[in-house]
């Protein structure tokens, strides 16, 4: 049956969701126009064909509807393969593009040793005769080194299934599923045992802590008494695994969870076809334009992608900084989606290229479309700038399909065209307009930023335009076709000819290729605040409502965790995939009161942020410089005398003896004797150095009694003031004066 979307699946044992809940087909009544369908928990209910064909919130589980390893989760990627599976995966890939090119690298201008081989050149064998050849070479391997390398038992069938998910999913699809199978599965773990394990972890919530020993015996407690000795529990290695998977590690000490818990809701190439070479480059736009926000003239980068057979200018950027990965990876976004007509932009801009009206262009984009070609490149040509060597970058031309190679070292043709059209351009549209810098610093005005400017939109606009109109039409030159080089021919004409040479695949990628072009984060979700990108929390409580604290079934090298995409230009948001109907849903930054109030910024932002807090006097400090502070407050809170170290409860009961008995001692004096006045209670530490201080006042009057003449230099010193006059480690200096005599 076809809905209003899709083909609904109606085969017993195929899911259906009606209204966000989950049913599967039991039976089928096609003489009663009726199935049958259960629900999770056991209800059942019959319901119509027709009413399933028109229901607007029926649609097929991606758990049945889906293949493999992408049953009831997101789509499968190259990072969920462990190190060792991507190699074997890697040599699956080998084998696959030996037999689809004849060579195991895939470019037949970069051959291996003795390619192609006999029985893989694709110049005297068939797609089918390579097939049958990889299957008898794969046939005779040793059993057992067949088995290890994941290639045992290939037949013909199993090389077309794997080219088909090689085609779709990249180095992914060249996987074994089992290699993805899902994860999270515990059989050992009863219905019982699950019971005991959330008992036990309300009961040790808000306890002291024990360790996992004990937490095992009172798993082994609880299943006793609730359920007898004839149920088995599984040992203490997967009990603590377990624990570990549903609860977290638990590293945080008691009192402290208690307190955040809160309830929460090779050679030269000949290139003969669109598409097949793409430049790409980047320079600094040769003019001042003012910025939209404060109206300040700027330099701004222009990234172009040109199409190396027709000269075609397929897209460009214009950015304030240098372009980054991002910035690339939606520069070849843009190569493949037609261009939009603009409103200031006449008929004679629509789509002109004969074979292929403009209204059937327009009827598959969903609007007008401009005369600029558009294409999925093959080989996308770079320099050798960072922002081109990464791993978002792999995973972009993954994605796309397309090989994007650096050019070669002190090999400058290998991109002269983009070059050549950066001068074209200078010539032809920005040598006339208002802030021109000139080619370098010496040929710069006295002041270019000084008048009207364009902003960084009218100066897009106006790029946008004289591409389409002017550029699009301008006749090459010397970049004459090979087949007619004494011919006039412009960009357009190139790729109108190619119609008739080589056709046309209007292939418009799905909306969805943004999301699949940002960079990849394996996340967890939080219970409370949702996910962490970059020490920033996102949240929506709509989309992660049924996830939240849950672990996914994603297996591979990150077992439990989601897919969340970023846009490192616009941090308020990321993207989460969601698993069930597999639409793409913004979260938007917790912190972010409303998104139309709060400015965009990118990771740039947060760099530049902890630069300006320490040029304020906010930067972080360390301990020995925050050490004072520390002791001035803790002086003022938690004095000394109240540490535990001080005389106990039996010193100060003797003190307070002492005190009471001298008390005693003044009242029972006759009145001519209390001339030494009332007793006055001293503090503990006034006593202690009372006590040094009569010491040391003895030791001074019997050394003074026994000298005939007071010494030089005053009353006589404590004994302990020489040890401290200076540091007792260290060695005298090498002097040839003679050491002064001891006091």
């Amino acid at each position: 049956m076809r809905g209003t979307a899709a083909v609904l699946d109606l085969s017993p044992g195929a899911g259906l969701v009606v209204d966000g809940r989950e049913w599967t087909v039991e039976r089928r009544e096609p003489h009663l126009g009726r199935v049958q369908l259960v629900a999770a928990d056991g209800e059942r209910q019959a319901v119509s064909f027709r009413f399933l064909a028109n229901h607007p919130g029926c649609r097929a589980s991606s758990r049945t509807a889906a293949a493999g390893p992408e049953r009831g989760r997101q789509v499968r990627t190259t990072g969920d393969l462990p190190r060792e599976r991507r190699e074997l995966a890697l040599l699956r890939m080998a084998h696959l593009l030996e037999v689809a090119t004849g060579f195991r690298g895939g470019d037949p201008l970069r051959p291996g040793p003795g390619e192609p081989r006999t029985g893989y050149d694709p110049g005297t064998t068939t797609l089918s005769q390579r097939r049958l050849a990889k299957v008898t070479e794969l046939a005779a391997l040793d059993p057992q080194q067949a088995k290890l390398l994941g290639l045992a038992r290939v037949g013909y069938r199993t090389l077309i299934r794997w080219e088909r998910d090689r085609r779709r999913f990249g180095l992914a699809g060249c996987a074994d599923g089992r290699w993805l199978r899902e994860s999270g599965g515990h059989p050992s773990v009863s219905e019982q045992v699950r019971e005991a394990l959330f008992a036990v972890r309300e009961e040790t919530r808000y306890a002291s802590r024990v360790s996992m020993r004990t937490k095992e015996r009172m798993v082994h407690r609880y299943v006793r008494e609730r359920f007898g000795d004839g149920v088995p529990v599984p040992g203490y290695d997967t009990l603590r695994r377990v624990w570990r998977e549903w609860f977290g590690p638990g590293g945080t000490r008691p009192r402290y969870a208690r307190t955040v818990e809160t309830v929460f809701d090779g050679g030269h190439v000949l290139v003969h076809r669109p598409g097949q070479v793409v430049a790409l480059d980047t320079t600094v736009l040769p003019v001042f334009v003012r910025e939209g926000v404060f109206g300040e003239p700027v330099k701004v980068h222009l990234t172009i992608a040109l199409d190396v057979y027709t000269h075609s200018v397929c897209a460009f950027r214009l950015t304030l900084v240098s372009d980054t990965a991002v910035d690339v990876a939606m520069l070849l976004r843009d190569v493949m989606m037609p261009l939009p007509m603009r409103a200031e932009w006449g008929e004679d801009l629509e789509w002109p290229y004969p074979g292929l009206p403009a209204a059937v262009v327009a009827q598959f984009a969903g609007h007008k479309v401009a005369g600029l070609p558009f294409f999925a490149p093959e080989t996308v040509t770079t320099d050798h700038g960072a922002v081109y060597r990464n791993h978002h970058l792999v995973e972009v031309q993954r994605v796309l399909g397309c090989n994007v190679l650096p050019a070669r070292a002190l090999r400058p043709t290998d991109k002269a065209a983009c070059e050549r059209a950066f001068g074209v351009i200078r010539q032809l549209l920005f040598e006339q307009l208002p802030g021109y810098t000139g080619v370098d610093v010496a040929d710069r005005g006295a002041d270019p930023a000084d008048g009207p400017l364009l902003t960084v939109e009218e100066m897009e606009h106006l790029i946008a335009t004289w591409v389409v109109a002017v550029w699009q039409r301008r006749a090459l030159g010397e970049f004459a076709p090979g087949w007619d080089p004494d011919g006039s021919h412009s960009p357009n004409t190139l790729f109108a000819a190619s119609f008739a040479q080589t056709g046309f695949a209007m292939d418009i990628p799905s909306p969805e290729l943004f999301y699949e072009l940002l960079p990849t984060h394996y996340v967890r979700i939080d219970r409370r605040r949702g996910v962490k990108i970059r020490g920033l929390w996102y949240d929506d409580p709509k989309v992660l409502g049924p996830y939240r604290g849950e672990r996914s079934t994603r297996g591979g090298a990150h077992p439990g965790t989601w897919v969340v995409r970023r846009d490192p230009r616009d941090r308020r948001f990321v993207f989460f995939q969601d698993p069930l109907t597999h639409d793409w849903h913004p979260l938007a930054w917790t912190g972010m009161p409303h998104a139309d109030r709060t400015p965009a910024f990118g990771d740039a932002r947060a760099g530049e942020l902890m630069k300006k807090a320490e040029a304020a006097g906010l930067r972080p400090r360390s301990d020995r410089e925050l050490l004072p502070v520390l002791l001035e407050m803790l002086a003022d809170v938690a004095p000394v005398d109240g540490w535990r170290g001080q005389p106990g409860r039996s010193g100060r009961i003797d003190r307070a003896r002492e005190t009471a008995a001298a008390r005693t001692a003044a009242a029972d004096r006759p009145p001519a004797a209390q001339q030494a006045g009332p007793v006055r209670e001293v503090p503990w530490p006034q006593q202690r150095r009372q006590v040094e201080e009569a010491v040391d006042g003895e030791r001074r009057h019997r050394r003074e009694a026994a000298t005939v003449q007071a010494p030089a230099g005053g009353p006589a010193r404590p004994l302990s003031a020489a040890f401290w006059d200076g540091n007792p480690l260290l060695l005298p200096a090498d002097t040839d004066e003679a050491p002064e005599p001891p006091r």
